[in-house]
């Protein structure tokens, strides 16, 4: 079956740019030892471009002993302050590299015109698409000026101006062969600590060649190899230096695995100061397997479920902690940044907690998403209440640039570069709170009156809804966001899909829309892995799927609520009656549940995934009678009425049947979304299956039959149609006509003149359509009803 991943792409993080009153010195530290451009104390020149010798001239000759000479000769006889001006006199970053001296001045970058420079590794835009977003635009061979570079008179009466005269001309520069790969360690300033298994001399040589340095100091660096018996023996006055300034120590390996894989790895991964341990457990998610992920964030118990929840890592709650209310305002908030530009994704929560017969407690927290061991957190004891508020409020408008009561009262918000943005969450429960988990709900359904295959089935949904929370990680509230979070996220998303419809011009230019958007996308929708969009596909699987899943969890939060207590309540009976419609299985000798296995079986076909072919069978067959759907006696008038497949995630079952269908989240041109804002059904098993197939470790699914009216007119079509939004104001009824269709000698008429297109798979005459299987659209929520339906498959 179709499998859709909605973890994205690992990007490496930097810290921000921005500090604020709130940071600790181990973040300011941090921050600096971190930064790619930092140096350490005695290295004086921060104009050195380490990256420029990996290159080879036009004409094939290697001039990266030439550069070296060349900046040798800069850093001795030019100052600072003349570099600069050189610098600011081409119109030039004044933080820039000295290449430009070699190669030439740098053009500005082609994406959003802003000044470009050297970050130690690569040269980057340091600009911004909008105050959602930097620009992301990054170069090993950026876009050079075909003009004479300009020297000052402070140049031109230096002892080396014939040296820079010789490279002022751009015929006489030397050209870069893009083709050379920039060197693993380029940009790194690496400090070396006890015995290892090669001297420091080897590991400095071997460093420098891979474009590296070796600093005798920890102050600066980027990271400092030790060895785990080192760290045993109580370890030495540079790991105490390491720790105090917030710097990575790191085993060997990390260094021999970089120049093996020719790849700079994830520090983190080879930590040996925070006590990770074996199997990955302590790492970023966004450095881990995503499947090692997926299984580790089943496991994890959520921290903050929502408005009123105390953060388990205060420790609080067991104390009898609550979150201050006063005057009608929770002081608990969560905000969100990702700013691909600058290489970050971030997460701040923060919380006023009263407990009991003692002081009123502020809990902080801020790290990068998915890296909760790297997290920097305090808890402080206040003995002022208008004290603490005081500094809560200026906390949030420091970090938002924001006031804090406009947006508690009213929602109103500005978001502001390289600044957090507040998620709005509920008053409610996350279904994860607690650590409901397998255990639970096998109990639970012990203890429960409904009918078994009934309770069985409740069981089923609300574990898969457990399961869909694999995509993010437990810090997050994602599953009890306030439908004004939920709105602005469809409104995101809305506007994402026309800016990338709409955007004209350069190739440049529509890579700046998809880079802006994505990041405004992540910010509002967190991931441990954000990305950019690359494709209509991707924006469908993943950003247009991601929010229905996301809509979906939080429908199913409110349903299933807190279910951490006894489990002798009955708590699944109690969401049964909560879903707000009747549920009983078929008869297995019944004519209806012939009917379905006989239209299933002709209709399905075996899916291939990697190397496994699945075939499906059916388990069970549930008729649903829902209030917030039409009667089939409403729907009996109605013409041209066909019974049809919908394929469901398990995840948004529960929402499908509390709520009744919902057209798809945005029109786009790529399966599920091309017919736009409608609800998109099939006359073939095989295509609503690959929504109903969950993942290959757990290939339990459901398929809903649903009688849909197509109208008196329907539009057949071969291709997506361009323009859904008159379709979707006319509510005309589409059939898209697929590559294959259902046998039309074995189509019948079932009860109530519907019409069952049950026939095996046959080529049809529409060879060159886009889609494989015939598919309908509905736009009117209306002409939908679920007859029979929720067939319970096992793949």
């Amino acid at each position: 079956m179709k499998v859709h991943d909605t973890r994205s792409h690992h990007h490496h993080h930097q810290p921000s740019d921005q500090d604020t009153k709130i940071m600790t010195r181990k973040q300011k530290a941090a921050q600096e030892g971190h930064s790619p451009t930092k140096k350490p104390k005695n290295e004086t020149d921060h104009h050195s471009d380490d990256g420029a010798n990996n290159g080879k001239s036009s004409s094939g000759g290697d001039f990266g002993k030439e550069f070296d000479e060349f900046s040798k000769a800069v850093r001795e006889h030019l100052s600072i302050a003349q570099m600069r001006e050189i610098l600011e006199s081409n119109d030039q970053d004044p933080s820039g590299s000295q290449d430009l001296l070699f190669f030439g001045p740098l053009e500005r970058c082609p994406l959003c015109s802003a000044n470009l420079e050297f970050n130690g590794r690569i040269y980057a835009c340091k600009g911004f698409y909008s105050e959602w977003s930097s620009c992301t635009f990054k170069s090993k061979n950026p876009p050079r000026r075909r003009d004479s570079t300009k020297l000052p008179d402070s140049a031109l009466n230096s002892s080396i101006v014939d040296m820079l005269n010789k490279y002022q001309e751009p015929s006489s520069r030397p050209q870069r062969d893009v083709a050379v790969p920039l060197k693993p360690l380029a940009g790194m300033v690496i400090a070396l600590s006890g015995r290892l298994s090669r001297t420091h001399q080897e590991w400095r040589k071997q460093i420098e060649q891979n474009g590296g340095k070796v600093s005798n100091s920890v102050l600066g660096v980027n990271c400092l190899i030790s060895t785990s018996a080192e760290r045993e023996r109580g370890g030495s006055s540079k790991h105490s230096e390491a720790i105090e300034n917030g710097i990575r120590v790191v085993r060997e390996e990390w260094l021999v695995d970089s120049i093996e894989k020719q790849e700079l790895q994830p520090l983190a991964a080879y930590d040996i100061m925070s006590d990770i341990a074996v199997d990955g457990k302590g790492i970023p998610w966004d450095k881990q397997d995503p499947t090692d992920q997926a299984l580790e964030s089943l496991t994890a118990e959520l921290k903050l479920y929502g408005k009123r929840g105390v953060h388990k890592d205060t420790k609080l709650q067991d104390q009898g902690g609550a979150i201050l209310e006063k005057d009608g305002i929770l002081y608990n908030c969560a905000f969100f940044l990702c700013d691909l530009g600058r290489e970050m994704n971030e997460f701040c929560i923060m919380q006023l907690i009263t407990v009991p017969d003692t002081k009123l407690h502020m809990y902080y927290k801020r790290g990068k998403v998915g890296d909760d061991p790297n997290a920097e957190e305090r808890l402080e004891e206040w003995d002022s209440v208008d004290g603490a508020i005081a500094e809560f409020v200026s906390m949030f408008e420091e970090i938002t640039g924001n006031e804090f009561e406009p947006w508690e009262r009213e929602k109103k918000f500005e978001k502001k570069r390289l600044s957090f943005f507040p998620v709005d969450m509920d008053d409610g429960v996350d279904v994860r709170h607690g650590g409901l988990g397998l255990r639970q709900l096998g109990s639970a359904s012990l203890h429960t009156s409904l009918e078994p295959k009934v309770a069985n089935f409740m069981k089923v949904l609300i574990r898969y809804a457990l399961m869909e929370m694999d995509m993010d990680a437990p810090d997050l509230p994602m599953g009890m966001l306030s439908d004004i979070h939920l709105k602005r996220g469809e409104e995101a998303l809305l506007q994402f899909v026309e800016a990338v419809k709409s955007a004209k011009g350069s190739g440049r230019k529509e890579e700046a829309v998809w880079s802006d958007y994505s990041q405004r996308w992540f910010t509002l929708m967190p991931s441990t892995r954000p990305f950019i969009f690359k494709d209509y596909k991707q924006l469908a699987d993943i950003a247009a799927a991601g929010y229905e899943t996301v809509r979906d969890i939080n429908v199913a939060s409110r349903l299933i609520g807190d279910m951490s207590g006894a489990t002798l309540d009955d708590p699944l009976s109690d969401r049964y009656k909560k879903l707000g419609c009747s549920i009983s299985a078929l008869d297995k000798e019944s004519d209806d549940y012939k009917m379905i296995v006989k239209y299933l079986e002709t209709t399905y076909e075996p899916v291939k995934v990697a190397d496994i072919e699945y075939g499906v069978r059916v388990e069970d067959i549930f008729a649903v009678e829902s209030s917030v759907s039409p009667s089939l006696e409403d729907m009996k008038n109605l013409p041209n009425k066909v019974l049809l497949w919908c394929g469901s995630r398990s995840s948004n079952l529960l929402r499908h049947l509390q709520k009744g269908f919902l057209p798809a989240a945005c029109s786009l041109p790529a399966p599920g979304y091309m017919f736009g804002r409608g609800i998109v059904c099939s006359d073939a098993a095989a295509e609503a299956a690959k929504y109903g197939y969950t993942a290959v470790d757990r290939p339990e699914g459901f398929l809903v039959l649903a009688v849909a009216s197509l109208g008196n007119q329907i539009l057949e079509v071969k291709t997506p149609p361009q323009d859904t939004k008159s379709l979707e104001e006319k509510k005309v009824g589409v059939k898209g006509l697929g590559r294959k269709k259902t046998d039309e000698a074995e189509h019948f008429t079932w009860k109530d003149g519907i019409k069952v297109p049950c026939g095996k798979l046959v080529p049809s005459e529409h060879k060159d359509s886009v889609l494989e299987y015939n598919e309908y659209a509905v736009y009117d929520p209306k002409m939908v009803y679920r007859q029979v339906t929720d067939t319970n498959l096992s793949f």
